[in-house]
């Protein structure tokens, strides 16, 4: 087998614009263009045949990705590879495809097959997204990566350069892009409905994995014996070494800040996306760490709010996203919100807020002139309050419907015939929000951002925190693709 080293320098000079056809045909469509004239994918595969798919994650949500895929009937998996290969859930997936080719590390699978396959889901922990990504670009294959991109901002950044470079398809998981909730979003900007916006509440207050923990932890759980079937030095990929745990694996990643983006990484993609596309927010100048309840340095807070600061955009105001994690940490809400539970034991503040008792994932949107409740993903907004939806009824624009959803828009995007909605110049940014939340939750100290450097001025450890810490020995190469 070709050493490491040479196929991935092998990877950094391959033509990555060109997808690899089946080997029964041969047929190139025209390249896909912007406003500006550049190319922005190249298209290669004939529209009748479909996309040969290499799966890195079977298991878990990796298994749910194929499952989606499959029933587009859009897709041919070609390979799955994961670092698991007899665990329950992966043996799933292997017995569900059984010709696909089987691999426990993607550099092998990337080293033997890569004319065989023409894009690449990535369905594995959030620290483990970048590499895979990476060389799947450098190769020419269309990527398909879980939510948030990836764990770092620099990382985040180069992905989304990577895709620049090398023209290829790109499609961050947040499936809410291909369902009501966007098409509404978009069709009520351009029609003045949601306008002057300066204000938008975010909740998540669902339990996460780490809540309960003893927050006054000092060091990482003892390593303990690793499962025979489990290649755990891959599993690492460009983290520091840390001794295997069954807290680290199986979705328990999440919790800890050397692997996962806690509950805003988690849920902020299915939450704030449409309005952080549509309303042009980019990047924030500062994020404020207002509450962060249970603090510890190595794993999420058991409750947090945080405040994003975005400026003034063209004609569009200032604006805070306020976010809420935690389970009792639950943000007011306004007269007139409509169906919550109210906390008896809470009267309502002088202002008229409300406290509820629960409160599904969502937002509260504040413009000038209304307000609007939505919930999560897909779930389109409402106008509140109800004597005011009335009022606004039928000057409502008729909303589109999604010509596909995530996973079709997805491989049709390979074959040239619709864009990604939730490509990496959009998802992007949005990840990169995210990672900035998460420094504050772990520093539990305000950054102050500039946008245009793309700097944090305030705390020298944080901006240093933008890139990370150095990969592992060996894992240095996927950084210069």
């Amino acid at each position: 087998m070709t050493s490491r080293r040479k196929f991935i320098q092998r990877a950094a000079t391959t033509f990555g614009a060109i997808t690899i056809v089946p080997a029964h045909v041969l047929f190139a469509k025209p390249e896909i263009r912007n406003k500006a004239g550049e190319i922005i994918q190249n298209a290669s595969v004939a529209p009748s045949d479909k996309v040969n798919m290499a799966c890195c994650g079977i298991g878990n949500r990796g298994g749910q990705i194929m499952g989606d895929f499959y029933k587009t009937g859009l897709v041919n998996f070609v390979a799955l590879c994961d670092v698991d290969m007899g665990a329950p859930h992966t043996l799933k997936s292997i017995e569900a495809y059984p010709k696909a080719k089987r691999f426990q590390d993607f550099r092998e699978m990337f080293d033997k097959i890569e004319n065989e396959f023409d894009a690449v889901s990535v369905g594995t922990p959030d620290f483990s997204h970048f590499p895979i990504t990476m060389l799947g670009m450098s190769k020419g294959k269309h990527i398909y990566v879980e939510k948030p991109m990836a764990r770092t901002f620099n990382e985040i950044e180069l992905m989304i350069n990577g895709a620049k470079k090398y023209k290829v398809a790109t499609q961050m998981g947040n499936q809410g892009h291909s369902e009501g909730n966007y098409f509404q979003f978009k069709t009520w900007v351009e029609a003045g409905i949601i306008k002057d916006v300066t204000a938008i509440t975010a909740h998540m207050n669902g339990r996460r994995r780490w809540h309960g923990w003893d927050t006054s932890m000092t060091k990482f759980p003892n390593g303990e014996p690793i499962p025979e079937t489990l290649d755990w030095d891959t599993w690492l990929m460009t983290a520091e070494h840390h001794d295997y745990q069954k807290d680290f694996v199986n979705g328990q990643w999440r919790c800890w800040y050397d692997f996962g983006m806690g509950a805003l990484g988690d849920w902020g993609a299915h939450i704030m996306d449409t309005a952080h596309e549509f309303l042009d927010l980019g990047l924030p100048y500062e994020v404020d760490p207002v509450r962060i309840d249970g603090y510890n340095p190595l794993f999420f807070p058991q409750e947090t709010t945080l405040a994003f600061k975005f400026p003034k955009r063209g004609k569009m105001p200032p604006l805070t996203i306020t976010w809420y994690d935690g389970m009792n940490n639950i943000p007011q809400v306004p007269e007139g919100y409509g169906n919550l539970e109210v906390d008896p034991n809470i009267p309502p503040a002088s202002n008229g807020q409300m406290q509820p008792a629960k409160l599904g994932p969502g937002k509260i949107i504040y413009s000038k002139e209304l307000m609007f409740k939505g919930g999560s993903h897909g779930s389109t907004l409402s106008i509140i309050p109800g004597d005011k939806a009335k009022d606004m009824a039928s000057k409502l624009p008729e909303v589109p419907k999604s010509p596909s959803n995530h996973f079709a828009n997805f491989l049709l995007a390979c074959k040239g015939e619709e864009k990604c909605r939730s490509s990496f110049d959009i998802a992007g940014p949005l990840s990169q929000v995210f990672t900035l939340g998460t420094m504050a939750q772990q520093l539990n100290s305000k950054i102050i951002f500039d946008r245009k450097k793309k700097q944090v001025t305030n705390n020298v450890l944080a901006n240093q925190m933008l890139v990370g810490a150095p990969p592992r020995k060996g894992w240095e190469e996927f950084y210069k693709l």
